[in-house]
Formats: structure tokens, C-alpha cells, sequence
């Protein structure tokens, strides 16, 4: 029998007997990780209101064995609030799609439970954090998130120079399979030409040049974000259920 605390951001919950739920976690230490709460579902139950989706928590769970992920699912018996990002997020249709969108994504790139993932756990609370105070238009958080993510994750995609023989850019072909921009000799049957000011827009989105992606025109905007779900959908192999309630 073992106790284990480690903070983490919960992705998702799902009903168990009467009043139970199984909460989905992303934690700093152990990844991604499944847990029991017990009682959570009841009407009195303050622990249960710190234990939904956008939730930053500090949280204790108890284990059977030496290790956190096991045979069976751990307990969650303690729950502390860092910071409720669910309150400035759920308010609103834009930031609640994107804000989902982005929980399903950190769900779909740590598929291993108990790996640690710390590089995608710090994303997605900062993600969430912007997300939360607004500071940004939702879809642009999003995009940054989702680039960020697949850069981490190590499918970086390339906005500039040629990614198949490096050939400086600008380059004005875009080929999902390829990993982004490619120079004419090296363009392949299905790339796009997207206009030059939507590549810059990807670029800053990835690097974080916030001055330069709030400044980027509306038509830039979607057509950026419809080559960012192509992306992701193709090193994911099948594509984000979320992503189609996101308002663009």
C-alpha cells in the first residue's frame, strides 16, 4: 500500500456505480493517470467540484503496490485546488470548444499511462491559463497549443525552410506528409500554397510572437488553422472529435 501526491490537470470524468466517478488526470511526475473518486457524484460533496475538467490540482492517491499505475485503478483520497481554470473557461463557447479541444489533444499525445510527460503538462497549464484570462483570441490559443504540442511530441513542423532538404525559406509549398513547407523540387502530389502571411502567422503561433499573431487578419486565421488540424490529424492518424464544435 502506497501514497503518492502529485499535481495535475484533470482531462476527464466518467461515471462509476452510483456515485463514484473515474477522474483523468495529467500529472507533472506520473503522466497521464486513471483514479477512483469515491463519493464525488454526491450532492454534498465538495471534493467532487475540485475533481472537473480544467482543474489544476494538487492531488494525493492511494495504491496498491509500490507503483502508482497498476493492476488496478488507484484511489483519489485528497484534492487540493491550485487554480480553477473551468471558471473563466466553461462561461464561454469559444473557450470551452478550445479549451476541450486542447484536453483531448494532451490526452491523445500521452496514450501510456504513468509515463512521465512534463514538457506536455507545462503546456497545457499555461495554455489553460491564457485560455482562462482571455488574453487572447480562443482559436489562436488553440493553434499555438496544438503546434507547441506536435513540436514537443517531436513532429515540429517547418513554416520556413524546406523540410525535406533544408533550402532557406520562404517556401511556398505546404505538404502535411512532408512536415511542412517544401521548396519547389522537392514538393510532392497533394501540397498546398497557402499565402505567405499565413505561414508567418503558424510561425509565430510556434514560437510564441504573440504581437504578430493578434495582429494577423481573419482569412489568414482559417486557413492557418485548417493546415494545424491537418497536421495533427496526420501524425495522430485519426482526428480530434472536439475540433469540430471549435468556432473559427
Amino acid at each position: 500500500m502506497s501514497l503518492f501526491r502529485d499535481d495535475g490537470v484533470v482531462l476527464r470524468t466518467q461515471k462509476l456505480g452510483e456515485a463514484d466517478r473515474i477522474i483523468t488526470l495529467l500529472t507533472r511526475g506520473h503522466g497521464r493517470v486513471r483514479a477512483v473518486a469515491r463519493g464525488v457524484r454526491r450532492t454534498k460533496s465538495k471534493f467532487g467540484a475540485r475533481l472537473e475538467p480544467f482543474s489544476h490540482v494538487d492531488v494525493q492517491f492511494f495504491a496498491r503496490g509500490s507503483e502508482l499505475v497498476g493492476r488496478g485503478l488507484p484511489l483519489c483520497t485528497q484534492s487540493e485546488t491550485i487554480a480553477a481554470y473551468g471558471g473563466g473557461i466553461v462561461t464561454d463557447y469559444a473557450r470551452y470548444t478550445a479549451g476541450t479541444a486542447m484536453l483531448e489533444t494532451a490526452e491523445r499525445f500521452t496514450d501510456h499511462e504513468g509515463e512521465p510527460a512534463v514538457q506536455q503538462y507545462l503546456l497545457l497549464v499555461g495554455a489553460l491559463r491564457t485560455l482562462a484570462r482571455g488574453e487572447h483570441a480562443p482559436h489562436l490559443v488553440l493553434d499555438a497549443f496544438l503546434l507547441r504540442s506536435l513540436a514537443v511530441n517531436g513532429y515540429a513542423p517547418s513554416f520556413g525552410d524546406c523540410a525535406r532538404c533544408g533550402m532557406p525559406g520562404p517556401n511556398r509549398f505546404f505538404s502535411v506528409a512532408s512536415g511542412g513547407s517544401v521548396c519547389v523540387d522537392c514538393r510532392v502530389p497533394g501540397s498546398v500554397v497557402p499565402s505567405p502571411q499565413t505561414l508567418v502567422l503558424l510561425g509565430a503561433l510556434l514560437t510564441g510572437d504573440w504581437e504578430t499573431a493578434d495582429a494577423c487578419e481573419a482569412r489568414y486565421v482559417r486557413e492557418g488553422s485548417g493546415l494545424v488540424s491537418a497536421y495533427l490529424h496526420w501524425h495522430l492518424e485519426r482526428g480530434l472529435r472536439s475540433l469540430r464544435y471549435v468556432e473559427k
